[in-house]
């Protein structure tokens, strides 16, 4: 079993920055790609970013690119968001998630393993 403990989101105006953090435990995380998705109030949950074991390979929603930054090392067992230029639109509950699959990296019921959410606020 895989844990994924997030942290790093927030309150911050329109055109700020966050950077979130998912730290995994076991000694698989190096096995495992990683995706963010995201989930507001009466929507779907949506994938927002992903990236290959390697990191090698990054994957990104049209909403997002140009915006966010996936990147993870491997060293720590930890995954990160940055995410620059915030819109309202932005406003969500974000999840990090755990791959072992070699299915589509943007659906979100291929993901094995989930952290608790995190909450991030873009006021205009």
């Amino acid at each position: 079993q895989v844990q994924l403990v997030e942290s790093g989101g927030g309150l911050v105006q329109a055109g700020g920055s966050l950077r979130l953090s998912c730290a995994a435990s076991g000694r698989t995380f190096i096995s495992y790609a990683m995706g963010w998705f995201r989930q507001a109030p009466g929507k779907e949950r949506e994938f927002v970013a992903a990236i290959s074991w390697s990191g090698d390979n990054t994957y990104y929603a049209d909403s997002v690119k140009g915006r966010f930054t996936i990147s993870r090392d491997n060293a720590k067992n930890t995954v990160y968001l940055q995410m620059n230029s915030l819109k309202p639109e932005d406003t969500a509950v974000y999840y990090c998630s755990a791959k072992t699959n070699s299915g589509s990296y943007y659906y979100f019921a291929l993901y094995d393993y989930w952290g608790q959410g995190t909450q991030v606020t873009v006021s205009s």
